[in-house]
């Protein structure tokens, strides 16, 4: 018997998904499953449908078909807003940091949409650079100092499941190698991650699993203690 009865709960289901901008069919049939207190990476090419796959799952494309349970609950009638009150925060890549206003007031402008979400004083603690610059203008920092400040906001919010495009993009390494700690330190925490990556060697320690994503569909489903007898078909797909 589990020992831990929560940690084999579904937090996130997705079945037969489609999803469209305007005339363009991107996502053709995407079926996923992720456990809560699990960091699941999607893997693949720029332009198979990984970023789209997390729009999708936020509802911000054109349009979707198909099924997506959060919590067991079916939410592809539901509005963005709600997703994110069902525990549901996205970071976009281009991160959406609002750059006129200070981290402090960045941080604080969300609305909390659940109970749980980390205090200031506790964002502070996992990321000291922020509160190095907390009354320091959005368009004052550095392209990591933004990252962090992105994903700290979320974390105020109460979301318990992360849905992370691209966070190391452009970022130099002692920065990369930081996200890599505070992504594992929310994963002890029982946090949920599903992390759209290019890096695969930033990735690859913290993943529990892997899904390969190419032509809007997933084509390989990888456990973590795989990585080393499929490597050569991850490097196929991924043109390594």
């Amino acid at each position: 018997m589990s020992q831990n009865p929560q940690k084999d709960y579904e937090q996130l289901r997705v079945s037969g998904l489609h999803a469209f901008y305007g005339e363009s069919h991107i996502l053709h049939g995407v079926d996923l499953v992720v456990k809560r207190g699990e960091l699941v990476t999607l893997l693949g090419r720029n332009g198979a449908g990984r970023s789209t796959t997390l729009k999708a799952i936020m509802n911000m494309v054109g349009r979707r078909t198909g099924s997506i349970m959060i919590n067991g609950e079916e939410t592809m009638q539901c509005a963005p807003h709600h997703i994110a009150r069902l525990g549901v925060g996205y970071c976009p890549e281009h991160r959406g940091i609002f750059s006129s206003l200070n981290v402090q007031e960045n941080l604080t402008l969300p609305p909390v949409v659940r109970s749980g979400g980390m205090s200031l004083e506790d964002i502070y603690n996992m990321f000291p650079n922020l509160y190095e610059r907390r009354f320091s203008q959005g368009t004052k920092l550095s392209g990591g100092e933004q990252q962090m400040l992105a994903m700290a906001r979320i974390l105020r919010t109460g979301a318990n499941m992360l849905l992370l495009d691209e966070i190391t993009e452009g970022l130099a390494p002692v920065i990369v190698e930081k996200l890599g700690e505070v992504l594992m330190a929310l994963k002890e925490k029982g946090l949920t991650i599903i992390l759209v990556e290019q890096n695969f060697h930033f990735a690859a320690p913290l993943a529990d699993r892997h899904y390969v994503v190419e032509h809007g569909q997933i084509v390989e489903e990888i456990h973590a203690d795989e990585l080393s007898a499929k490597q050569s078909v991850l490097d196929g797909y991924l043109g390594v």
